[in-house]
């Protein structure tokens, strides 16, 4: 009984006080339309690894919403993003592809990094490891699990303003 409560608590403590949660193998993504996120749509600014972020989402158009993200370090391009929500049969998935300033890609051409959908809940989206949270409609908060050149994985917080 012990043991058994140590490995309980064990295995909640990493996500205790998270913004982000796993999908976990075996699930089915939920039913959601991209009318449950089309209030990600638009530009928004923030800081973030030093540097001024932007990313600026399009309205839902032709089962997507596209993206572009931007990273400026010094006065430079440091990342880029592209990507977009798709609506797939009857669920979302976060696409995206990763550039370096000079648009050389990061990923195999035919390849991209994939966030199936977890659950929506009230003003929060949660992909795998990538949550969308809506403060107002004016700010939004994008929480996403980075792993670490050591292997470890680290949850960071975007804060963007209209």
């Amino acid at each position: 009984m012990k043991w058994t409560l140590i490995l309980l608590l064990t295995a909640y403590l990493p996500s205790f006080g998270q913004n982000t949660i796993s999908y976990t193998d075996g699930n089915t993504s939920p039913n959601a339309t991209l009318a449950d996120v089309s209030w990600i749509a638009g530009h928004w600014k923030g800081e973030a690894f030093g540097g001024i972020t932007e990313e600026i989402w399009s309205p839902p158009l032709g089962d997507s919403m596209m993206f572009v993200f931007k990273l400026v370090v010094d006065d430079k391009v440091a990342l880029y993003e592209v990507g977009h929500i798709r609506q797939e049969e009857e669920s979302l998935i976060l696409r995206l592809k990763h550039f370096n300033g000079n648009l050389t890609g990061w990923e195999e051409k035919d390849k991209t990094v994939d966030f199936k959908l977890v659950k929506i809940e009230g003003n929060k989206v949660y992909f795998d490891d990538f949550t969308f949270e809506k403060i107002n409609d004016s700010e939004i908060n994008i929480y996403v699990v980075l792993e670490q050149k050591n292997g470890s994985k680290e949850e960071v917080a975007f804060n963007y303003k209209k």
